[in-house]
């Protein structure tokens, strides 16, 4: 059992040394890399041996990577937003190139998963168009891409018709003949949605990765475990009863100082910690 940070702290932001820097500081092991070339420019051959260096002075691991899904990230949010599940077949292509393209990062610092999104949130689809052919014809892409490169794919579950716990369970039983494509269990976004104990039980088949954040049920808040409504303790036991012995990794918002968020991470990392040892 593995905990770590998501770069998705620092997304509006050039990342730097120093944030990584913070996170080791703050005892985490591992970080998931959110690749938005405004925030990490996952193309440069420079800022990847510049990763790479940072990644050995601190000692941190890179768990993950977080396919594109948009080009900038800033103060006002997404400027162009990148769907593997379009109908139109180039802009389809074009966030498949996206993703081949940030899994080339491994050919120089190896990673585990490369998470990815199927589609886009709801409530920022305005044209509805999440189709599942295409989904899964981007996704049939994404992991041949991956395989190579020794990269495992995760679809995360994000509030859509596309990704909810069982969609995902059954686009990968029934859609893909991969051994090493599975599911990233979000589990800020399946609140939304519904129980979460109930999706860690329809994904265990499959779950390969975690993405740990809260909210109070109606937003997308990304705030720090046990500052929402989750109910951490069944959820916890849950993921223990379905064996589940990974990375936990927390994706969560900037709301104060980036040292204070790493701080209520810790602790939240010792109660889920003492959780799962008394279970």
């Amino acid at each position: 059992m593995r905990f770590g940070i998501s770069t998705h702290l620092f997304h509006d932001r050039r990342l730097e040394r120093d944030h990584l820097v913070q996170v080791a500081s703050y005892g985490f092991e591992a970080i998931e890399l959110f690749a938005t070339r405004s925030h990490f420019d996952y193309r440069d051959e420079s800022a990847i041996e510049r990763l790479s260096q940072w990644l050995s002075e601190t000692g941190l691991v890179l768990n993950s990577i977080h396919a594109p899904i948009t080009d900038v990230f800033g103060q006002q949010g997404w400027v162009a937003t990148y769907s593997n599940a379009v109908t139109d077949s180039a802009q389809r292509r074009a966030a498949v190139q996206e993703t081949e393209a940030a899994l080339q990062v491994a050919r120089r610092i190896p990673f585990d998963v490369a998470v990815l999104h199927l589609g886009t949130p709801s409530s920022m689809n305005t044209t509805g168009d999440n189709n599942r052919g295409a989904a899964v014809r981007s996704l049939e892409d994404i992991s041949r891409a991956a395989e190579p490169l020794g990269v495992r794919v995760a679809v995360e579950v994000i509030p859509n018709r596309l990704s909810d716990a069982g969609s995902l369970a059954t686009l990968l039983e029934s859609d893909i003949d991969a051994r090493h494509v599975g599911i990233c269990l979000d589990f800020g976004h399946a609140h939304l949605m519904g129980e979460v104990a109930d999706a860690v039980e329809t994904v265990a088949e499959h779950l390969i990765a975690t993405h740990v954040h809260d909210n109070h049920g109606r937003d997308d808040e990304h705030l720090i475990p046990y500052l929402g409504t989750i109910d951490w303790s069944l959820a916890l036991v849950t993921m223990q009863k379905i064996g589940y012995d990974g990375t936990y990794m927390m994706e969560l918002a900037g709301t104060g100082s980036s040292a204070a968020v790493l701080e209520e991470a810790r602790r939240a990392r010792q109660r889920f910690e003492r959780t799962l040892t008394q279970a």
